[in-house]
């Protein structure tokens, strides 16, 4: 309902009202202490009020226009403090604890479009192939451009069973329809937790929530309990999350009591330090962490620290680069205010964040260049940024973000028309699967043998594209057969997905992803970097 500001008509009762309770309170006194011009802001805003109030074409909708202005403010500080309606509290909270519905993705609302930050592990829209960069131009049908944040879980939110169809706008892609069933997001941490073989295990870990430690510190227990000798934490595409979790789980690896991070600010309580302290942790187990672009906060906290303490070694991509810290303030009205009130920094003194100097788009299209790692690396990037260094010597720089200690571009290239199939709405993999589970059961009770010697023939490889040509999936089905080792490889996980489970669905995948099979080879390293701290 649209609703007028009558108060506004008078604007100088209310400005000196203002400025009285201002004066008194003790913004009102820290702000004449600095000598800001905000008591004049505060005039012009409510000059602004009241002549919209009074000479509009139209009777304003207050509540939307001065949604508008909060969360127009909350931009303006930098690309993390956010204004949350009432409505959305139940949201935003959930995103740390509980389960919701919908399709599962990190996203932001930038130039205009929601836009794929991270596909949320397991979740519909990973399946379907969504990537990070990816734009939601329409929604069902309709536009989607300059949709409010506020609106977009409203649009992809819904019952478990039901159908939204997006279009995808990807660069250098034509804009591609996906319909993708929503489903139970599951909020748990660690989406795989399994033995690559013998001695080495591989973590994942999707993001940091209330239980991400716990599940973590299980997860460990069971894994070495099978034989774990050397890990391989994932922490890629992990957006971060809930800083004390990170602290912990960087508490299982670190040893005695040494600094895992650091914040600075301007309020009481802003500036603490944090350190490892567990006696009961894994600090003698030869560690690999793995980053990419998508890895942020939480992330680099745990990574940093790592790092830093020369505890085990960083692969992959340079890391997202978010280290500010938010605290969430209600207000009056039952909407609230996540506002950055600190820095990260790493043991070293790294500041984690990435400069944000530009626009909100700016700030994001950066994380996406194509050769960003090289750009960074060039010797004018790493002169103009600050040197630091680890416990024992080596060089790091800061700047922003966790640069790893060894590069690894991830490696995939497919066709357009694999990717047409693998997002199809039918879901062709999982209805293969689904339906030739029964002529593979004899290998369910032998699971050892399944990852060592199954392989989809090339026969069934046929009849998985023969079911895509009844169901007139328009492709090239040329190409498509290009990729058939990557198309046998997911129909496999699929296939061990529906024996056992999530992890073994990544346990068919990992194994064929370049940047752990670099990871593993480089676990000797971070076991002989234990033996030389040790000394």
């Amino acid at each position: 309902m649209n609703k007028k500001l009558h108060w506004a008509t008078i604007p100088g009762i209310s400005v000196v009202v203002l400025g009285i309770l201002i004066s008194l309170s003790p913004l009102g006194r820290k702000i004449a202490a600095n000598g800001n011009d905000l008591y004049l802001k505060l005039k012009v805003l409510n000059d602004i009020i009241g002549i919209v109030n009074d000479y509009y074409v139209d009777v304003p909708d207050w509540d939307e226009v001065m949604e508008g202005a909060y969360s127009g403010l909350m931009e303006k500080l930098d690309p993390h403090s956010f204004y949350i309606e009432k409505k959305d509290i139940s949201g935003i909270n959930e995103e740390f604890s509980g389960k919701f519905e919908g399709i599962g993705i990190e996203f932001d609302v930038l130039d205009g479009y929601i836009t794929v930050i991270s596909p949320v592990a397991g979740s519909p829209a990973e399946k379907v192939g969504l990537e990070v960069g990816d734009k939601i131009v329409k929604i069902d049908g309709e536009s989607a451009y300059k949709i409010k944040r506020e609106d977009v879980s409203k649009k992809l939110r819904g019952p478990k069973g039901t159908a939204v169809e997006v279009t995808i706008r990807r660069k250098g892609v034509g804009d591609f329809n996906v319909t993708i069933i929503r489903d139970e997001i599951p909020l748990y941490s660690v989406s795989a937790a399994f033995m690559a073989d013998d001695s080495t295990a591989y973590v994942f870990v999707n993001r940091f929530s209330g239980t991400t430690s716990d599940e973590v510190r299980k997860a460990l227990q069971r894994l070495k309990s099978e034989g774990m000798k050397w890990l391989v934490l994932d922490l890629r595409n992990n957006s971060g999350g809930l800083m004390d979790q990170a602290i912990e789980v960087a508490d299982l690896f670190i040893e005695g009591r040494k600094m895992i991070v650091y914040t600075r600010g301007r309020i009481r309580g802003s500036n603490e330090e944090f350190y490892s302290g567990r006696i009961d942790g894994y600090e003698d187990l030869p560690l690999v962490v793995l980053l990419n672009r998508g890895s942020a906060s939480a992330s680099e906290i745990v990574a940093g620290a790592i790092q830093d303490h020369d505890r085990g070694l960083i692969v992959g991509e340079t890391s997202f680069g978010k280290g500010l810290v938010q605290r969430q303030y209600p207000l009056r009205d039952g909407s609230a205010i996540r506002m950055t009130v600190a820095r990260y920094y790493t043991p070293s003194g790294r500041l984690i964040q990435r400069p944000y100097d530009g626009t909100l788009e700016e700030y994001y299209e950066d994380l996406y260049t194509e050769n960003r790692d090289s750009l960074l690396a060039r010797e004018d990037s790493l002169q103009a940024r600050p040197q630091y260094q680890t416990a024992a010597g080596r060089i790091v720089h800061g700047g922003g973000g966790i640069a790893p200690d060894y590069y690894i571009k991830y490696e995939r290239e497919l066709s357009r028309d694999t990717y047409k199939l693998m997002r199809h709405p039918s879901r062709i993999l999982f209805e293969y699967t689904t339906q030739t589970a029964e002529e593979y059961k004899r290998f369910k009770t032998k699971k050892d043998r399944f990852f060592s010697k199954f392989e989809i023939s090339d026969k069934d490889f046929e009849k998985f594209l023969e079911m895509a040509r009844v169901k007139e999936i328009s492709v090239d089905y040329e190409k498509i057969r290009k990729d058939a080792d990557y198309i046998k490889m997911m129909l496999k996980a699929e296939l061990a997905r529906e024996f056992w489970g999530y992890d073994e669905y990544y346990k068919v995948i990992r194994v064929h992803d370049n940047q752990v099979e670099a990871a593993v080879q480089y676990l000797n390293e971070a076991r002989n970097m234990l033996v030389r701290a040790a000394r």
